[in-house]
């Protein structure tokens, strides 16, 4: 959660104000806030309320509530809303408008439900290899599962009947590819009940890219593309965000875009707000006169900021630039165009130990910094996880792709040199 205060000051220093809950419980941070009435006084007096709103990661009833103690807007999705940003809520999305995406099924609450749902989906879809099992609010592709089809293929349709389909099909969902780390059947299960789950087929293709279009609902209903991204998948088969590219493959960019403003003004009508993410999966093909071609599917929408979301305004904050819409690029103040490659989870045990500030020293000293002159190189972010797990986020900015890649493949050598065989 930020606070945008509206001060005069052209310096952002003399902006920001630092506050601390004193507070290293899991509890929401907004949770904290409201627990303490002194720190909200302290919020509030620091405010213009005139020039003020909020903003947030997620918005659930914890902010409106603190929207309303402190008296200012809070510029984000109504909590009601936020049906649509879910698996099922996604798939009505897509179909309202017309949008290509894998077909799934109506969200079930229990697992002879889901069992069923997949059972009824393998029937329209005879020829299916995999499914995708999916909590209805899982995210990053944590809350999801892949069921083959070939170990129960015995019961495929045309050869059983739907129950005993289904019956098979339940005692075979223990056997599915978790994606979470150490996710099992029965905490997985066990969670259907209290988030609602639905079955979709799982898109195949030997070549495959995970594009994503993000975009922004202004209060005016206006909807405002001002990113894509190529996303990097990691986990067991590759269905788990780690990180992005900007900007995403020209050759399908403007249909993305144009995607984006479809499914953002259907958002409007609705009344969601701020920002929203689609993500997409696009396979290669080849038509029958053995050309190439894309085909996007989506598979998701975000209807909050989400890991494709700060890089890109952060490349805003550090260059003073804008996304130009028509050539899906970005250009800095300067008229340079910008590209990144940035990650959220980047993890080893031998980063363990390693302490924020010995980072920052080794990566000034190789010049692997941004450089406010020729406005590249890398910033981090997410340090407080290193020295405890070892772990960290970082983007790396450049003048092109390649220099952007050239610019992350020489942080990482430098990071594994410099922890290799070191104890802390």
């Amino acid at each position: 959660m930020r606070l945008i205060l509206g001060f005069s000051s052209p310096s952002d220093c003399d902006r920001l104000l630092l506050l601390s809950t004193d507070d290293p419980s899991h509890k929401p941070l907004t949770q904290k806030i409201l627990e303490r009435p002194h720190l909200i006084q302290q919020i509030h007096q620091a405010l213009q309320p005139e020039q003020s709103y909020m903003i947030c990661y997620n918005s659930t009833p914890l902010e409106q509530d603190l929207s309303i103690l402190l008296s200012i807007p809070l510029f984000a999705l109504n909590p009601e809303l936020e049906c649509w940003g879910t698996k099922s809520g996604s798939h009505h999305i897509f179909a309202e408008c017309g949008i290509p995406h894998p077909e799934g099924s109506e969200l079930v609450w229990n697992v002879e439900d889901l069992a069923l749902a997949a059972a009824a989906l393998w029937e329209r879809q005879p020829t299916a290899r995999r499914m995708v099992i999916k909590l209805n609010e899982g995210f990053s592709g944590q809350g999801n599962a892949l069921l083959d089809l070939q170990p129960v293929s015995s019961v495929a349709p045309g050869s059983a009947s739907r129950a005993e389909r289904a019956n098979t099909i339940y005692r075979n969902f223990t056997n599915m590819r978790f994606q979470a780390k150490n996710e099992t059947w029965e905490n997985f299960s066990s969670r259907i009940p209290d988030l609602g789950a639905i079955v979709e087929i799982f898109i195949e293709g030997e070549t495959k890219l995970s594009p994503s279009v993000q975009g922004s609902i202004k209060p005016n209903g206006k909807v405002e593309i001002f990113s894509t991204h190529e996303q990097i998948m990691g986990g067991l088969d590759n269905q788990v965000y780690v990180g992005c590219s900007f900007p995403a493959d020209p050759v399908f960019s403007i249909r993305l875009k144009e995607f984006g403003l479809q499914i953002g003004k259907n958002l409007a009508k609705k009344g969601a707000l701020e920002d929203f993410c689609v993500d997409f999966v696009a396979v290669r093909q080849s038509s029958d006169e053995g050309e190439f071609y894309w085909e996007l599917q989506a598979v998701e929408i975000n209807l909050r900021k989400g890991g494709t979301t700060h890089p890109f305004r952060l490349l805003q904050s550090l260059t003073n630039g804008q996304y130009d819409f028509s050539s899906g690029l970005f250009y800095s103040q300067k008229g340079t165009p910008k590209y990144y490659v940035a990650f959220d989870k980047l993890q080893k045990d031998q980063y363990r130990g390693f302490l924020p500030s010995k980072l920052i020293d080794i990566i000034a000293e190789h010049k692997l910094h941004f450089n406010n002159s020729t406005e590249t190189g890398c910033i981090f972010h997410l340090m407080s996880c290193l020295s405890e797990v070892g772990r960290l986020g970082f983007t790396c900015v450049g003048n092109s792709p390649q220099e952007a890649e050239e610019i992350y493949n020489k942080v990482i050598k430098t990071l594994d040199e410099q922890t290799t065989g070191v104890t802390y």
